[in-house]
């Protein structure tokens, strides 16, 4: 059997050290195999559609079978992964139409969520931001788009605590899990990196004037860029 694009970056990789604290935690093994199997799939070094082999991962970041195998069910709940009898486990596709039904329920409830936060905003939220936005310009500088990436998800939880209501804050934070990978794809374009700066921007500078018109048109426009981008790029 020929190997995958995805077993080959395994088998050019080093495995990752385990804490020496934590190595007999059975929860903190299935935590390192969920984040950095997530990790690849999320930056594509593990391909759409590509076959993972447990023994491969697991020789990857120095673990047994068992946390890889349980890692990789809870990869599948959140759509990343297909378990599929007798095939393995396939990374999942990439689906243009699935992302554009994602950004439209993400856009109904960010407008939702802006509404509120320009409503409930502590000025602890709005400076909390605004920390965020400003570490980003560094990031920005040495195009490290995995720790813009990291910040992004930063940003738009202040947004949701900030409207205090769970229910939404959970609801979006599900649906920015699953546009991970189309989010990294869409950061590629050095143009739409450096444009999310600026959106940031406009997000919070109308939060900071309790501007809800400004702050549902400056979500709208956010997302519309990236539904525009990653049309482009698919």
């Amino acid at each position: 059997m020929s190997r995958s694009p995805a077993t080959s970056a395994i088998s050019a990789s080093t495995a990752l050290a385990v804490p020496a604290g934590k190595a007999s935690s059975g929860a903190a093994l299935r935590e390192l195999a969920y984040a950095e199997i997530k990790r690849r799939i999320i930056s594509c070094e593990f391909r759409p559609g590509e076959a993972i082999n447990e023994s491969q991962v697991g020789a990857l970041l120095g673990l047994g079978r068992t946390p890889v195998h349980q890692a990789l069910h809870r990869l599948e709940s959140d759509g990343l992964v297909s378990i599929l009898p007798r095939k393995g486990v396939l990374v999942a596709p990439l689906s243009l139409n699935d992302v554009l039904d994602m950004i439209e329920v993400r856009l109904t409830n960010e407008l939702l969520c802006v509404t509120l936060a320009v409503e409930r905003a502590h000025a602890s939220d709005i400076q909390a931001m605004r920390e965020v936005v400003q570490r980003s310009a560094a990031l920005l500088e040495h195009r490290d788009i995995n720790g813009l990436m990291a910040l992004d998800l930063k940003f738009h939880t202040a947004i949701s605590a900030a409207s205090r209501n769970r229910v939404l804050a959970e609801l979006l934070r599900g649906l920015h899990e699953k546009q991970a990978r189309f989010w990294f794809l869409s950061l590629q374009d050095p143009v739409h990196l450096a444009n999310v700066y600026h959106e940031h921007m406009a997000v919070l500078d109308a939060l900071e004037r309790r501007d809800i018109p400004g702050a549902r048109e400056a979500i709208r426009a956010h997302i519309d860029e990236f539904r525009k981008n990653i049309i482009r790029t698919i």
